[in-house]
């Protein structure tokens, strides 16, 4: 019989969902590290991604054919080699839409309000009824880079703010409650007008280190850049330079370059920086949502048709 090998622990029920739809495999459970070899290499269908044993998984001996992640980003793992052996890839994506856009949205009322400074000023005992920095989302304009599932999101949610919404995508194809919509190729002309510039790309080589000193030097003096994407699609340098400088005014950051952010980074330290450790996509719900997701594909898969959800085209690693 064919295998199913899921790193991710799944229920009874959940189980026999899948044995339903797929009864002529078998399903197994566990840790990489727990494994036998074999069983690592006896997989058609993978669920997760091991941070140990993936040579199992590329071994000569193989049988795999599917990957599903457990995240919506797959820069990580060896698209090449992937594509090499036709092993299918799917991600995640998606599922992140609601959760990172209220973070999204709870970063920008936090700096607007000043909410931090209100938290660090309890926590001192501090009655500081300063209204410096004090503005509104009302009639702002935000500039969200990659609108993808979560930028559609975010963007219903900045319009019910009253603000006006700037789209940015590889195709330049319209989108729901976005006023404007441009393709990469007017991507720094677009960040002149944001009060508010989300990034919400995947990591490429063409997004790798895309927000420079010269993307930053585009933006306005009062902008908030905030970032819940990659972190490497960002220049940390040049970042950090721009916030010094006050080239930009501030910026909220979910993902770093290097995680976790070493604790005496100078970032840390800065009234106009709001640190949240990688956990806006967090949610209770994640697992239900993600194993949608692979019943769906699982469905598609057992019958030979095309994967219909989330399947990853390696020319453009996402």
């Amino acid at each position: 019989m064919s295998k199913i090998v899921s790193l991710i622990s799944f229920t009874e029920t959940e189980q026999k969902r899948i044995q339903d739809i797929a009864p002529h495999y078998t399903i197994t459970t566990g840790k990489a590290k727990e494994l036998d070899p074999s069983v690592l290499r006896d997989a058609e269908i993978l669920v997760g991604w091991p941070k140990s044993k993936p040579d199992e998984l590329l071994h000569p001996d193989s049988k795999l054919k599917w990957v599903q992640t457990w995240s919506a980003g797959v820069d990580y793992l060896p698209q090449e080699t992937f594509e090499e052996r036709n092993i299918l890839l799917t991600n995640t994506s998606g599922i992140h839409a609601i959760p990172i856009s209220e973070m999204i949205l709870g970063m920008m009322l936090s700096l607007s309000r000043n909410l931090k400074r209100a938290a660090v000023n309890q926590a001192n005992g501090t009655w500081d009824a300063s209204e410096d920095n004090m503005s509104e989302l009302h009639g702002k304009t935000m500039v969200i880079v990659g609108v993808g599932e979560i930028g559609k999101a975010t963007a219903k949610l900045a319009e019910a703010f009253g603000m006006n919404v700037i789209g940015v995508r590889r195709s330049g194809k319209e989108v729901e409650h976005v006023s404007k919509m441009v393709s990469m190729e007017s991507f720094e002309e677009v960040l002149t007008d944001g009060d508010y510039v989300v990034n919400i790309l995947p990591l490429t080589d063409d997004t790798r280190h895309l927000f420079n000193e010269q993307a930053f030097a585009a933006m306005k003096k009062e902008a908030c850049f905030i970032n819940v994407g990659r972190g490497a699609t960002v220049d940390t340098s040049a970042l950090l330079k721009a916030l010094q400088e006050k080239q930009i005014a501030s910026a909220a950051l979910d993902v770093f370059e290097e995680e976790p952010l070493p604790s005496d980074h100078p970032l840390w330290s800065m009234d106009n920086v709001l640190i949240t450790p990688h956990i806006a996509g967090s949610t209770p719900y994640y697992k239900e949502r993600a194993f949608e997701i692979f019943i769906e594909n699982l469905k598609a898969y057992v019958k030979n048709e095309t994967l219909p959800r989330n399947l990853v085209d390696y020319s453009r690693s996402y």
